[in-house]
C-alpha cells in the first residue's frame, strides 16, 4: 500500500517480496555502521521477524526513488516512557523516524532530504503531528547535516542511549516541531 508520492519518491508498506533486498542492505557493512551495527547478521528468519511479522504501532516501508527501491524508513508515535524520557508532555502527539539508504552509491544526492522532508510533511498533514524526532547517533554527522537541513534542531544529548556494535553510545535528540 502506497504512504506516500512526490515527484520522483514512493514510499510505500513493506511486504514479504522486500525480503531479500532488505538482506542485501543489512548485509553492507557501510549501512551497517550505522543502523543495527556491523556485529548484527540479518538472515531470511531475522528480517522476517524484526520487519514484517509484526503487530505494533511502526509503520515500516520501503522507499522508492525514480522507480529503483533505494532504503527503508519506519515511522512511529513515541509511547509514554519514550516521551517521558525524551522530556515531552503526554498530551503531544510526537512521531519517531528511522531510515536509511540502502544502496550507498546513492548516499550524498539529496535523496535522504527528500525522503524526510516528505515523511516529515506526511505526518503533519495527515497524522496531525505535533512534533517529528529522531535519535542519530553523535558519530554520524552525515546523517546530522541532512536532518539540519530538513529543519530538524538538537534539542538534548541522550548519553549511552544506543547499543550498537557492543557499545553503548551517545545520540543527539533531534525535532522538528510545528
Amino acid at each position: 500500500m502506497k504512504i506516500l508520492q512526490n515527484d520522483e519518491l514512493l514510499v510505500r508498506n513493506i511486504h514479504k517480496d522486500d525480503i531479500t533486498l532488505l538482506g542485501k542492505w543489512l548485509s553492507n557493512p557501510k549501512v551497517l555502521e550505522f543502523y543495527e551495527g556491523r556485529d548484527k547478521h540479518f538472515d531470511y528468519e531475522k528480517i522476517d521477524s524484526k520487519f514484517l511479522d509484526r503487530s505494533d504501532n511502526v509503520n515500516r516501508c520501503i522507499v522508492e526513488y525514480e522507480g529503483n527501491k533505494v532504503g527503508y524508513i519506519q515511522f512511529y508515535t513515541l509511547d509514554h516512557e519514550t516521551k517521558s524520557e525524551y522530556g515531552y508532555k503526554n498530551n503531544e502527539l510526537i512521531f519517531g523516524l528511522d531510515q536509511f539508504i540502502g544502496e550507498v552509491e546513492l548516499w550524498n544526492q539529496g535523496i535522504g532530504r527528500k525522503l524526510i522532508q516528505s515523511v516529515t510533511t506526511y505526518l503533519i498533514e495527515n497524522h496531525e503531528a505535533d512534533i517529528v524526532v529522531m535519535d542519530p547517533q553523535k558519530s554520524n554527522m552525515r546523517a546530522i547535516k541532512c536532518y539540519e537541513k530538513c529543519h530538524f534542531i538538537k534539542v538534548k544529548e541522550l548519553h549511552q542511549h544506543e547499543l550498537h556494535e557492543g557499545e553503548f553510545r551517545d545520540c543527539y535528540l533531534m525535532e522538528y516541531k510545528v
